[in-house]
Order: C-alpha cells, then structure tokens, then sequence
C-alpha cells in the first residue's frame, strides 16, 4: 500500500503529553509512559508514527542549501545565513541540529514496546525496525555535523543524559549496527505513504557510509536498493517536484504534508516579493555557472556561451531549477529581477533593492514553487519534499565505484541514464577517461541534479581537492554576487530576454569558510546544561 498518505494527528497529541518537558528537565517515568498506555499494538503504531512528527523537518532540508554556495538565506532569524557566511558561534549557532528531543521518542518506544502483545509478531518487528532506523538516521545526521556526540539511552533524570561526548568512530558504529539491525527486519513496502521500509532504510545505510567516505558499504547498500526493483527514474525531472510527482517511482522517502492538515508552508517563504512570498532561500549565481551548456562542455569549455545571455544554451535543468530573469512564469507574465521600473512605469517588486522580501540575488527556485497554480495557498500546500530519491543512487554508486575501482561501463551507463533523462548528452568516454576527471565530472552532475535539495554543504565539506583541502575551503570562502542587467520584454525567447554586463555583478554577501567549519558548533545552552560536553575546536 505505497501510496496511502498516514496522519500524525493522534500521535502528535500523544507526543505533546509525553515530551513537553526540555530535554534535561527531571521527568518522572511514569509521566513518559502512563499506565493506560502500551496496552495494545495501536498504542505502539501510534507511538511509532509518533517518531516521524519531529523527525527530518521540511524546513530544514528546503533550507540546507543555504548554508553552500548554492543558495543563500535572506532573513539571519531564520537560522541558516550564519551558516552559510560563517559567522556562526556558541551564542549564534544559527539552526541547531543538536538535539536529542526525538532520540528520545525512540528511545521511549523501544524501551516499552516490549509491554504490548502483538498478534502479528511481524508487525511488531517492523515497527521496532522503523522506529531504530529513524534512531540511527537522527544520530547519522548529529555525528556527521558535530563530531562524536553522546550516545544517551533512556533516561529518567537530568543526570543521567549529563554524558561525555563519544569518539565520532563510535557512534559510526553505532550507527552502522543499528541500521543493519533494522533492515533485516523492515517490511519491504510502506505501510503509509513517508514511513519507512526497506528501500528507505538502505538509502540511509547508503548515505551515511558515502558521508563518512566508506565507499564499499555505500555502493553494497546502493545495490541492494537496485536489485529491489521498486524504484526508477521518473522520465520527466520537473515531475518530481511537483504535487503530480508525489508517486513517481523514483521516490523513495519524502516528508509528507496535507493541507489545512498538517501543510507545508515553508513554500510562501520561497517565492518572491511580488508573488507574496519572502524570498527566503533562493539559489545563487555560484548553481548557475555549474550548469553545463547543452552541448556537454562546461561553459568555459563551450563555444555557445554567451556571458551576455548566460541563461541560453544551458543544461535543461537549469529552467527547471532555477526561475532566471526574462523567464515564462505562470499567467504568461515575465520575471523580471534586473530593472527596477518595469513597462508600465511601475517599481518592480522583484527587484533585489525593491523590499526586504525581493531576492537578493536575482533568482528564485522552480523546484517545489512552479508552477505556482498547483497549490490554492501557498503558506499552507501538500508539497512533501524528497529526502531519498534514485537519481541519487545512481549518484552514489557512480561515485563509489569510480572512487574503488575508477571508471567502468556500469559507471557511465548510470551517469548517462541521469543525464539523457535531462536532455543532455552521454559521457564524454574519452574526456573523462580517468578516475581524476571522472571524479570531477561526477561531483558537478551531483551537484546540478541534487540542488535545491539539502545535500550541498555535506559533498563541500566531505569532497576533497587534490591539495587534501576540503572543496568548502574553495568555494565557500567567496563572495556571493548578482547579476546586473535588463529584460528585453519585446524579444521571443526567454533565454535571450536578459542581457546582462559581464564584470558588474553586486555582492550579496561576503563568505568565509575556516577549517574548523567543518563541525557545527554546539549550542551554548547544551554546553551549560550538560558540563560533561566539550565545544568544537574553533567555536
């Protein structure tokens, strides 16, 4: 029953009596498991289903790119401009991932799940696989951003969450045997649409070894998920990200929301000023330049490019992730972002100087916006952001293989059925011969196809150069720019419609990036609240 859509509204509720107490508040046990419950198997669906309510946030993950190169966070309140320029700290951390409220929830299930009796033993079994599987992916998502954290079991006091930190290798472990332990016992399908089962599962064993650079264990989990025969590419790429593309076959775990329900509307804070939205997260002039033109060739390679009209002859996908200047938008109007009166003599809300919710840098996304006519309000839609899809592993068994055993046919075939699904051209065999340029072929087609999708900051942070210097180190530490220019609302082609003036983009906003950047820093009130913990170094 894949495509069945689950509500949290019951378990929500549950949740909200068992966790309204802060994370290291004294909490007597009973006030976490009341007597009336764990009686029936319902009871632990629910508190299963309970696990997901504050899992992976859309917020978080239509956000993530904001703090690369990819995307910049407009509004510093909303947690990822810090982030993304490097000026976080203990006292401004920005977003904190550090946090152990639905570990938890986890732990809470796990420890009286075993009161219940289930008819139906592999029901149970499937449930306790979920819900360790969640686990794992929350303490995945920690060690990875802040370096060895604690591992905390059930507790019941403050005292005895007040742990040191574990090595990073230790919870790597820890992880590894966890998600191991839950696929052996996940169901192969959903019982609900967003649940997770054993595609899923793998996918978090899959990204989490290739974050951690254990490329077998990566690409032996990016098989597993192949050989299920449950998931393909979807023959349309802008499908995908649209409410008709909730389905599609390439998905293989998404967030899920239902308006007037439990809606997302982090959308309304995407879209621009003049269409209600805020602008908070919109892509870069760094997302554009990555794109190849349509002959293959990058566009300093190319002989199409024309840095007058950088928008034309580019990979497809770039219109159908990026809303550009002198773009078609729903209604048959132009957007503009370049000239600050438009036609008719008005101001042009649009413009990045017209209002604190204009894009800063003159672009928007389309991947989850556009078209706008799809969602009746966009501060409250069904759009159910994608954590796992196959495209990426394809991605991540590309990059496996070629990093174990360098290029291959298996390789370049997968690398091609991405790329011709976009309209572009195969492999180049003989330019990208050696395990070197093949490496750099497969981060940048990584990055155009994946963008916009929350993966960003961790390939910056996780890929190396040739001088061992983290690529962020790089491409993090530059300045954000926009382009400068005009619409030309009387030319056809909307690719040709800006002309923009080379050499005199504005600066957005100025980056760095250091070393220790690498890890997050822990937020001061967890350093307070558990003595036992270290900050990272450089915070």
């Amino acid at each position: 029953m894949r495509n069945k859509i689950f509500t949290l509204t019951t378990a929500a509720l549950l949740w909200s009596l068992a966790s309204c107490e802060s994370f290291l508040d004294t909490v007597p046990k009973d006030g976490l498991t009341p007597p009336t419950t764990w009686k029936t198997p319902g009871d632990a669906e629910k508190f299963a289903v309970g696990c997901y309510d504050d899992w992976i946030s859309s917020w978080t993950f239509m956000y993530w790119d904001a703090a690369s190169d990819l995307a910049y966070n407009n509004f510093a309140w909303e947690g990822f401009t810090v982030l993304g320029n490097g000026s976080m700290t203990a006292g401004d951390v920005g977003t904190s991932f550090y946090d152990y409220t639905n570990i938890q929830k986890c732990d809470v299930f796990l420890d009286n799940v075993d009161k219940v009796e289930f008819g139906d033993a592999n029901q149970k079994k499937d449930l306790v696989a979920q819900v360790r599987a969640i686990r794992a992916y929350d303490y995945f998502f920690m060690n990875f951003w802040y370096g060895g954290v604690p591992i905390i079991k059930y507790f019941t006091t403050a005292a005895e969450a007040q742990l040191p930190r574990e090595t990073e290798d230790k919870v790597k472990q820890y992880v590894y045997e966890e998600i191991d332990a839950a696929i052996a016992d996940i169901n192969l399908t959903p019982a609900a649409r967003g649940r997770v089962a054993k595609g899923a599962a793998l996918a978090i064993k899959m990204r989490s070894a290739l974050y951690w650079g254990d490329y077998q264990r990566a690409k032996d989990a990016a098989e597993q998920i192949k050989a299920l025969n449950q998931y393909d590419l979807e023959p349309n790429y802008a499908n995908l990200f649209d409410l008709g593309g909730r389905d599609s076959k390439e998905i293989i775990l998404a967030m899920q929301h239902i308006p007037t329900t439990y809606g997302n509307g982090t959308v309304g804070q995407f879209y621009n000023n003049g269409d209600g939205g805020w602008s908070s997260v919109v892509p870069t002039k760094n997302l554009v330049d990555l794109y190849e033109m349509s002959d293959g060739q990058t566009k300093e390679e190319s002989p199409n490019y024309d840095p007058a009209h950088p928008f034309k002859g580019r990979d497809p996908r770039m219109a159908m992730t990026v809303l550009f200047p002198g773009a078609d938008v729903d209604g048959g109007s132009i957007f503009n972002t370049l000239d600050k009166i438009l036609p008719g003599g008005q101001d042009n809300p649009n413009h990045p100087g017209a209002a604190d919710n204009s894009s800063k840098t003159a672009l928007t996304w389309v991947k989850y916006l556009y078209p706008m006519s799809q969602y009746e309000d966009i501060w409250d839609t069904g759009c159910s952001p994608i954590i796992f899809r196959y495209a990426d592993v394809l991605l991540t068994h590309a990059e496996a293989s070629n990093e174990l055993e360098g290029p291959s046919t298996v390789v370049y075939d997968e690398l091609d059925r991405i790329r011709l699904r976009a309209g572009m051209p195969v492999v180049d065999r003989g330019k990208y011969a050696t395990k070197e340029a093949l490496r750099t072929f497969i981060r940048r087609e990584r990055s155009v196809e994946l963008a916009g999708e929350g993966l960003r900051r961790a390939d910056l942070v996780r890929w190396k150069d040739d001088a061992g210097k983290m690529v962020a180190e790089t491409v993090m530490n530059q300045p954000l720019l926009r382009y400068v220019g005009t619409v030309n609302y009387n030319e056809p082609d909307p690719y040709l419609r800006a002309t923009v003036t080379p050499g005199s983009e504005e600066v957005v906003e100025n980056r760095q990036f250091k070393a220790t950047n690498r890890y997050l820093p822990i937020p001061q009130g967890s350093l307070d609240n558990n003595p036992q913990l270290k900050q990272n170094p450089g915070y």
